[in-house]
């Protein structure tokens, strides 16, 4: 599998949220530029050929704090190190501006994601409990 990691655009983030069954609400790309409006942040995808592969979304919170806010692997791209790759490219670009620490929050019903964030050093740093304790979220913190 010939992968390239770069920077994106939410319309390629979107394409690949409407192949990830696990993602209840689908995003358009006006919903997700809202949330990144006035914030310096930082948009990658992986591609395969013609194929977004995945996404991974992220914005400053503070000078200090980038908060990696969204994003996923379709399912023809899971167990190929996609995540793992876009999250050491976005923690590379996130040292390289200054960052002291990277935030981001899961959930439960993902155990991938939780797995791969304790692999990579990331530790709880707050746990948010909701009514159904599936869709609970837990935050994570990593110091870079």
């Amino acid at each position: 599998m010939s992968v390239a990691y770069r920077e994106g655009t939410l319309q390629e983030c979107v394409e690949a949220v409407e192949q990830i069954s696990e993602f209840a609400s689908k995003e358009t790309v006006e919903s997700l530029s809202e949330r990144l409006e006035g914030k310096r942040h930082l948009i990658l995808v992986a591609q395969e050929e013609a194929h977004i592969l995945g996404f991974k979304i992220g914005y400053e919170l503070d000078r200090d704090t980038f908060y990696s806010w969204f994003g996923g692997v379709t399912p023809r791209a899971r167990n190929k190190g996609v995540a793992q790759t876009l999250l050491d490219e976005q923690e590379k670009w996130v040292r390289h501006q200054g960052y002291k620490r990277l935030k981001v929050k899961s959930r439960n019903q993902f155990p991938a994601m939780l797995r791969l964030l304790l692999r990579n050093g990331y530790v709880i740093e707050k746990f948010e409990e909701k009514d159904i304790l599936i869709e609970s979220r837990i935050h994570f913190v990593k110091p870079l």
